[in-house]
């Protein structure tokens, strides 16, 4: 495969340990052709607002390097260009300062800082004494814009009391000491960046400062590695010459270079350059990618990746034409995989999933996109989740520009673009990633076992130190700022929230399993510092925390003391669904299922699914392979027969779907091609592994075989796979007519053990749900609270879904006074074993009625 970069076209290699030839000498680093790079050198001035202040960069705060030239030949290289500031290293407290912090008002923050901002002059303040010393600067393929100058504009609220969540669960008085010492450290770290750092928006905006910044003068190059003992920027641009552009560090560890353009105006470090940078540290020399980086690529021939200086002419950046879609009230989230997401066996690129699989994500009825995999991971077959690049979109799919590309057409489409963001752990990657950077184990993670997670293999984030919570607030943003994601799915909340990480512990619900010495109150003040500048900054952003535990207050607000989150990711369904599938359905308890999904907490939204893509990986199984296993591979084309194992299978998936929809929260996600029953399971390319015990662990040869999605099968008209597509696009499109995921209106009026039925109501639509085997009700009487006439507006038996057709679309059903269920008038229906069917009351519908016209618009589609 080739893709192609302003310009140039080089081949697209497959994950580490297998390459081809190569022109590169990685061992050397002596390599002429600049990776992206066009022949020419290009000229580029920038021109925009000088950027506000900032207060401070706390106590690792940049100097200016002594080696910087002066742009304009004046002033003296010896001084420095801006001034020096002091602040706490780490920001956790002890708990008796809990009063103290509670008795400062926040209300002086902004003339405090004002005041002390003279005696703690910051090394990004504009001092009109030493101004001349730096150009204004901006990150890299960053455009001055109005945009640019509102977002400046906005602000994030001050915080508020914290107060409220106890008169929203009484339950949390009991553990007041606790949840008021985690606001309390939550304003005193507000306190201090708006003190030191000009506030949490300025504070946020770290890569404006960090990393490589163009000025119209020229490169700037900043890099936090106070572990280090020299530092050198090397790269294409000088021949990997780590003798030619050395860097100063200043008191706080952070080392600076200036490039000054070249005689004809173009940047020293041209657009597609491979950059790196060398320290000499306790532990050796060490050649690392830089932490902000914005892109990074695996050359071919070569192992490890190599940091990319992209920064393309104005002309081919990719210029975004649609506005974000406005945030939907229910969402309906299609999680997909860019690089599985090809029916081919190969890793897809953004510009064909942008093409190809956002228009089916559209037709399919979904509103909201969920991509995995974003950040710049090494190893593929990690799904993403060990993070090297924090700052650089994957390389395997394409450029930068061609994920801006996609984004904006899935804004065109009417699609919220949600980033699976992983901000709980990292790589232990030492080449690549953010491990061992400055050659010291405690730089952006605790030390020792603290900071290594057993079962993932990965490091810990240290949420304690303040230049941590610079590099991770801004990581947020810029994707957000950068590329207009509309909002994150944040992943592995629960281990970031527990110093245990939730591992070998079984969260009953108990609130001492949530409130005490196990809570990892660091990282919950995070969460709740990044959710306030999300929805401070981006009001109509969605945040999603997948949290296993259940905590309390996790999706409420943090003015409120709450930890902020819009959603939290409803796992136990899943785990429910995969513990029902390993019994006879016979044996399901009606009650159990119903409890499952309810259970959740007061005023806290949820994101509900069947299955995820945890369940389609190797060594798990889909609930369809649950269903039906190897009868899949012989009974699911219509020319022939089917089984009894798949019409069992077919109908269970189906009602599985639906209910989990139904009754599991304000939110509902889908991974891609479970819609349709995928086969099979996910398997990445990997090789056979020789652990240190001498065991053997067989690899797959790297194939891609198992490693994308076989759409084609859900499109056939000739296979069984078709009508489960289907259903589930008639599904999405009833919830988005009638909006019953978020309906106020909600009741369950029976879960019945021995005719294996549940009724409930969301809005105005009755759902009911026969899993008896064989046993179906003619006549039956359900419960309903609206007088009126209801026509059926999904069947699960219709013949379109794979169904057996048993029932009369035409038919309409009058409710009846009288009590039912303790419902206030009821309806007569008939419910076919294994099924699912859902009545609307007619004067609800804004058009069409029945199934029928259901039926039409699908088969449009």
């Amino acid at each position: 495969m080739l893709f192609c970069v302003s310009g140039l076209r080089f081949p697209r290699v497959s994950p580490v340990y297998r390459f081809g030839a190569s022109s590169f000498n990685g061992a050397s680093w002596s390599c002429s052709l600049s990776l992206l790079l066009k022949k020419h050198h290009f000229s580029r001035r920038i021109f925009i607002e000088k950027s506000s202040s900032y207060s401070a960069f706390s106590s690792l705060t940049v100097a200016a390097s002594k080696k910087v030239l002066d742009p304009g030949g004046q002033g003296d290289a010896s001084s420095p260009m801006t001034d020096q500031l002091e602040s706490p290293s780490t920001i956790s407290d002890d708990p008796q300062a809990i009063h103290n912090v509670d008795s400062e008002g926040m209300e002086d923050d902004k003339m405090i800082a004002v005041e002390e901002q003279e005696s703690f002059p910051s090394v990004f303040a504009n001092n009109d004494e030493e101004a001349h010393a730096e150009e204004p600067s901006v990150p890299l393929h960053r455009k001055a814009s109005t945009e640019k100058s509102e977002a400046k504009s906005r602000s994030i609220p001050p915080p508020g009391e914290g107060q409220k969540i106890y008169e929203i669960d009484s339950l949390l008085l009991g553990f007041r000491n606790h949840i008021d010492y985690r606001y309390a450290q939550y304003k005193k770290i507000r306190k201090e960046i708006d003190k030191y750092e000009g506030g949490l928006e300025v504070f946020s905006r770290g890569y404006e400062k960090l990393g490589f910044t163009r000025s119209e003068t020229g490169i700037t190059y900043r890099e936090w590695a106070p572990g280090a003992k020299s530092a050198a920027l090397i790269g294409d641009f000088n021949n990997w010459n780590p003798s030619a552009d050395t860097m100063s560090q200043n008191e706080f560890g952070v080392w600076e270079i200036f490039l000054p353009n070249t005689a004809d105006g173009s940047p020293a470090i041209p657009h597609g350059s491979r950059v790196k940078i060398r320290m000499e540290t306790r532990s050796g020399v060490k050649d690392s990618i830089p932490a902000w980086i914005k892109f990074s690529v695996q050359a071919p021939g070569e192992i490890p990746y190599s940091g990319i200086y992209y920064d393309p002419p104005e002309e081919e950046k990719y210029v975004f034409k649609h506005p974000h879609p406005k945030r939907p009230k229910s969402l309906r989230i299609y999680e997909s995989h860019v690089g599985m997401s090809s029916m081919e066996p190969l890793i897809n690129t953004y510009a064909n999933f942008r093409d190809n699989v956002l228009p089916r994500i559209k037709r399919l009825g979904y509103n909201a996109v969920q991509i995995m995999a974003i950040q710049e991971h090494s190893y593929y077959a990690s799904f993403g989740y060990h993070v090297t690049n924090f700052f650089a979109p994957s390389s395997r799919f394409g450029t930068p520009d061609d994920l801006k590309s996609l984004i904006d057409r899935a804004h065109e489409l009417g699609l919220l673009v949600l980033m699976d963001i992983v901000h709980s752990h990292a790589s232990n990657n030492v080449l690549d990633g953010l491990n061992m950077f400055d050659g010291t184990d405690a730089h952006y993670f605790h030390s020792g076992s603290k900071g290594h997670h057993w079962m993932w293999d990965s490091r810990l984030f240290n949420y304690g130190s303040w230049e941590v919570l610079r590099f991770l607030l801004s990581n947020a943003r810029w994707w957000l700022e950068e590329y207009k994601f509309d909002g994150f799915r944040f992943d592995g909340v629960t281990s970031m929230m527990y110093t245990h990480h939730g591992l070998q512990v079984a969260f009953t619900g108990n609130y001492n399993e949530y409130f005490g010495y196990a809570t990892d109150v660091d990282a919950v003040v995070y969460l709740m510092l990044v959710n306030d500048m999300i929805h401070g900054l981006y009001p109509e952003a969605v945040t999603i925390g997948e949290d296993v535990s259940g905590m309390p207050t996790f999706c409420l607000p943090v003015q409120d003391g709450g930890v902020g989150f819009d959603y939290r990711l409803h796992m136990a369904v899943a785990d429910k669904w995969i513990e029902l599938l390993k019994k006879r359905d016979e044996d399901w308890k009606m009650g159990d299922i119903v409890y499952t999904l309810v259970n959740r907490r007061w005023l806290e939204k949820c994101v509900v699914y069947a299955e995820s893509h945890d369940q389609a990986l190797v060594g798990d199984k889909t609930i369809a392979f649950w269903l039906m296993d190897k009868d899949m591979y012989d009974f699911m084309s219509l020319d022939r027969p089917s089984s009894p194992i798949i019409d069992r299978g077919i109908a269970l998936h189906k009602m599985i779907r639906l209910i989990t929809m139904g009754l599991g929260g304000e939110g509902y996600l889908n991974f891609m091609g479970n819609e349709f029953g995928h086969p099979e399971w996910i398997d990445f390319p990997r090789g056979e592994q020789h652990l240190p015990s001498g065991k053997v662990i067989p690899g797959n040869n790297f194939s891609y075989d198992k490693c994308r999605r076989r759409f084609d099968l859900g499109d056939a008209d000739y296979l069984r796979y078709k009508g489960m597509q289907q259903f589930d696009q008639a599904m999405q499109h009833v919830e988005a007519k009638y909006g019953f995921m978020t309906s106020e209106h909600q009741y369950i009026s029976r879960k019945d053990e021995g005719e294996r039925v549940i009724v409930f109501e969301r809005g105005n639509l009755v759902f009911v749900f026969n899993f008896h085997w064989h046993e179906s009700y003619g006549g039956y009487r359900v419960g309903c609270s609206k007088p009126g006439k209801y026509k059926i507006v999904l069947d699960s038996d219709d013949l379109l879904f794979g169904g057996f057709n048993r029932l009369n679309h035409d038919v309409e059903f009058f409710s009846t006074e009288g009590w039912y269920d303790n419902r206030p008038r009821s309806l007569l229906v008939y419910a076919p074993n294994r099924t699912a069917v859902v009545y609307a009351l007619v004067e609800d519908e804004p058009k069409a009625t029945g199934n029928l016209q259901l039926t039409e618009n699908v088969k449009n589609c």
